[in-house]
């Protein structure tokens, strides 16, 4: 037996995967249907003008061979007017855009080039568990940062050096929006600390009653001192196919760029194509997305009552476990699949998070159980 590089043993066990594991087996076992409620896999599908442009694309002889390892121009330039139109920052598409094979790419990128061997990158706790693979993969020490009860991350336990910070909001898991100020302190605290800051805006689209969306450029300062992650999964329901953006301060985006020339050979020209085709058609289909998953959070949490349920962007619900109940019960007991808040983090623990990615015959049907098991647990 060859031993495996001391890189793989450093990886935690992915969460995702053990809790797929977990529901199957569940499923497997037989018993009423499965209600799963624990997975973050968007169920509503893209437009089809997007689908359209896909497939004439593919359909070209020409669009089979290598793309442009730095993304097709137009590509960038739509991005960057998505950024102006929607969130009120101009940015360079030629040196503050990265094109990126999926955002969950961006996060392990984002550690490789900026932190060495042994430097410290700083996570939310709770936060999104594949961040520690980005620490994993760079071979850095992990420094928790707890989260508040609004979710402002606690400034007085942050570090005072540190290589980098990731942040997220809306937050996956805690379904919180950016708390009133938390980027200038974050910028404050960067400036401070000499550290990169990383904003993961994948469930940036998805907020809830009234608020707009905010993206952490908008704050001056941001692009001296961080990046955003720009995702195509949530906004258009386009999260098989690998696409999404680092934008902001160019000589990161410069990095990533270089990095990537070495590990990719870019992303397949149709797909691309096919973005362009999403951020610059009709958006009316942002908005039916976000307003079916605002609709869907309102029956959650009227089921939830009394759980400290909080959802206010996303398309997650998280919520304050009764005493003695766990997930594992839920599962075996109930046949509703959640995901045990103690994955994200020890602040996680004794909280769940519930998905409204989901059909809504099966989220209704999972909410029912779930009322019966927790109001009685």
């Amino acid at each position: 037996m060859r031993a495996r590089p001391h890189r793989l043993e450093r990886l935690p066990e992915q969460y995702f995967t053990r809790l797929l594991a977990r529901v199957t087996a569940a499923a497997a076992a037989g018993g009423e249907p499965l209600a799963d409620l624990g997975r973050g896999n968007p169920d509503v599908p893209p437009p089809p003008h997007v689908v359209e442009a896909l497939a004439r694309a593919a359909a070209r002889p020409d669009t089979h061979g290598y793309a442009p390892f730095a993304g097709l121009a137009a590509l960038k330039e739509a991005i960057a007017a998505r950024y102006r139109d929607v969130y009120g920052v101009d940015v360079d598409p030629a040196r503050e855009v990265a094109v990126l094979p999926g955002t969950k790419t961006g996060l392990v990128e984002f550690a490789q080039v900026t932190v060495e061997r042994g430097g410290a990158l700083v996570l939310p706790d709770p936060g999104y568990p594949d961040y520690r693979s980005a620490v994993a993969l760079s071979a850095a020490a992990h420094l928790p940062l707890p989260l508040l009860d609004d979710a402002r991350p606690d400034w007085d336990a942050a570090p005072a050096e540190a290589a980098a910070l990731y942040l997220n909001f809306p937050s996956n898991p805690t379904a919180a929006t950016a708390p009133e100020g938390v980027f200038a302190e974050a910028i404050e605290w960067a400036a401070r600390s000499g550290a990169w800051l990383l904003h993961d805006f994948a469930y940036g689209d998805l907020v809830f009653d009234g608020r707009r969306p905010e993206s952490f450029l908008a704050v001056d300062g941001a692009r001296e001192v961080g990046l955003e992650l720009f995702s195509m999964s949530k906004s258009y329901g386009m999260a098989g196919w690998r696409l999404g953006f680092a934008v902001g301060n160019a000589e990161l985006v410069a990095r990533i760029e270089d990095l990537q020339n070495h590990v990719f050979a870019g992303v397949f020209t149709p797909v691309q194509e096919a973005g362009i085709a999403a951020l610059t058609g009709p958006q009316d289909t942002v908005e039916e997305r976000r307003a079916l998953y605002e609709r869907r959070r309102d029956r959650a949490v009227a089921w939830l009552d009394g759980l400290d349920a909080r959802a206010e962007g996303t398309f997650f619900v998280w919520f304050r476990l009764p005493e003695g109940t766990t997930c594992e019960r839920l599962l075996e007991e109930h046949r509703v699949a959640l995901a045990p808040g103690e994955g994200f983090g020890e602040r996680g623990r004794g909280w769940a998070r519930l998905s409204l990615a989901v059909a809504d015959e099966t989220l209704d049907r999972g909410l029912e159980r779930l009322h019966g098991a927790l109001q009685n647990p």
